[in-house]
């Protein structure tokens, strides 16, 4: 992605939170107020576009970010519930008090914590969160009958028990395994994986090429597995990813050629017949923020969830979306399966196909085939299974359980020429994206990354099939924390 295009997008994100779910900090109502989604994400989704992943499509760091800050909500007003059990810290409960005013100003100290440890570069963003709504970044008490106190402590204990999770979030442990005692280097890959193909030359077709990512600038830069260490992080709703297999890909595999050529003639297929649309859900599904995210905003409006409700449910979702990301990342490190301008280039080399042909080409009859490119950019990952497909098939079936309703009614307005790919182009006029129920939203989920060209067909019901399993364990344990049923 392009740099005009990244600004772009982060200029529409920024409208989209500012026009559809943010009030200014001076006049925020404490009393009625819902501190999570007028404050705390609105402060988090830019800097997370422009600091963590600038177009919110590889989901690994988003969704860390998202998960420990819901956390840190859920465990911080678990006391003003007559049942709930937080996570990380197990409060005395108390009477509900008649306002939102303690939940917001106890939720807003807890995500200050959390935000201060995963990015505390933009430490004075985070004071400047606190302090326009006349509340103390700097204040530091224990004193949990206070709802300043009970922030703190469950902000502070959700840090204490991630930081060193699996993820390698200080960076304390080298490339080796062993711990690193200078220059740390957060997030760093600590598993050994090294990709069996370079940049520029595929050598095992069967397996995952990184691929060489352009600035349209003169700059390149080679992929990297992001984060395969996810693997081994500790889940919040199961003990042992191992459990979660997804089948071998055969198709993928180069011996079995007719499999191998079939798969690619698909997605060359979906390529040379886009529609406006399939494009436009392709980019709004790839933002995990616009398309997960946002959902959960929808849904609170439509179901009246109340600002406990919304917490609830919120902090499930991204439970059920952060542990199918354990599992789905389990399974990308084991298959290592190529991706399809991979396979393309290698079936085909410079004999041309149809396909679409780049930004504002449409349909091409002559493309060579070593030059084809996914409309949507290539994830840094190996393809199998689809992370995204796993995601929202985790998403929609907690959403459903904790709803008690397939309903979603969810219009999202496209305006004319607002495309990330195809700025100025797509869509030719203004247009909408649809989703009758969270069923059809799971679906076009999966199916976009068909039609975006970054996953080949296999890939989609192999992470859905995961998504949906995980999805239903974690609501059972997000209810269980509800209702005090924990062991």
């Amino acid at each position: 992605m392009n740099t005009f295009n990244k600004a772009s997008l982060l200029a529409t994100l920024t409208l989209l939170i500012l026009t559809s779910i943010s009030k200014n900090a001076h006049s925020f109502d404490f009393d009625n107020g819902n501190a999570p989604a007028q404050i705390v994400i609105p402060t988090i989704i830019p800097v997370i576009l422009q600091d963590v992943s600038p177009g919110a499509g590889d989901a690994t760091l988003v969704l860390r970010n998202t998960i420990l800050v819901t956390n840190a909500w859920f465990d911080a007003i678990a006391p003003y519930h007559p049942t709930a059990i937080g996570i990380y810290s197990q409060f005395d409960h108390r009477m509900t008090e008649s306002t939102n005013r303690e939940k917001n100003i106890a939720i807003l100290y807890a995500s200050y914590h959390v935000m201060l440890s995963l990015q505390p570069q933009r430490m004075q963003t985070w004071r400047a969160m606190l302090e326009d709504l006349g509340l103390d970044p700097d204040l530091d008490t224990d004193d949990t009958s206070t709802p300043e106190g009970l922030g703190i402590v469950a902000g502070k204990n959700v840090v204490f028990n991630r930081q060193n999770d699996g993820m390698n979030q200080l960076g304390n442990i080298a490339a080796d395994g062993e711990e690193a005692k200078y220059n740390p280097v957060p997030y760093l890959d600590y598993t050994g994986y090294s990709p069996k193909n370079s940049p520029t030359l595929l050598l095992f077709p069967s397996k995952w090429q990184p691929a060489l990512v352009s600035s349209g600038t003169g700059l390149f830069k080679a992929q990297h597995f992001v984060t395969p260490q996810l693997k081994n992080v500790t889940p919040y709703s199961y003990k042992n990813p191992r459990k979660f297999r997804a089948p071998k890909p055969t198709n993928s595999n180069v011996i079995n050629w007719a499999g191998y050529i079939e798969q690619a003639q698909q997605v060359l297929y979906f390529s040379a017949n886009l529609t406006e649309e399939q494009k436009m859900k392709a980019e709004f599904f790839d933002n995990k923020f616009r398309s997960l995210g946002f959902s959960a905003v929808q849904a609170a409006q439509l179901y009246n969830l109340n600002l406990m409700d919304f917490v609830h449910f919120d902090f499930l979702v991204n439970v059920a979306a952060f542990d199918t990301s354990i599992a789905i990342w389990q399974e990308k490190y084991r298959h290592d399966a190529v991706r399809p301008f991979s396979a393309i280039g290698y079936i085909w080399g410079d004999k041309h196909v149809s396909s679409w042909g780049g930004p504002r080409q449409g349909t091409v009859i002559d493309m060579p085939a070593n030059q084809w490119k996914s409309y949507m950019p290539v994830a840094d990952h190996p393809e199998y299974p689809s992370a995204s497909a796993s995601f929202c098939a985790a998403h929609a079936i907690a959403a459903r359980k904790y709803l008690g309703s397939d309903n979603l009614n969810w219009t999202i307005p496209i305006p004319q020429g607002s495309s990330v790919v195809e700025p100025g182009f797509s869509p030719a006029a203004d247009t909408e994206l649809y989703f009758d129920t969270w069923t059809d939203f799971s679906n076009d989920c999966g199916d976009s990354r068909v039609w975006a060209g970054v996953h080949f067909p296999d890939a989609v019901p192999s992470g859905q099939k995961i998504g949906r399993e995980i999805g239903g364990i974690a609501y059972d344990f997000v209810m269980g924390h509800i209702n005090g049923d924990v062991n």
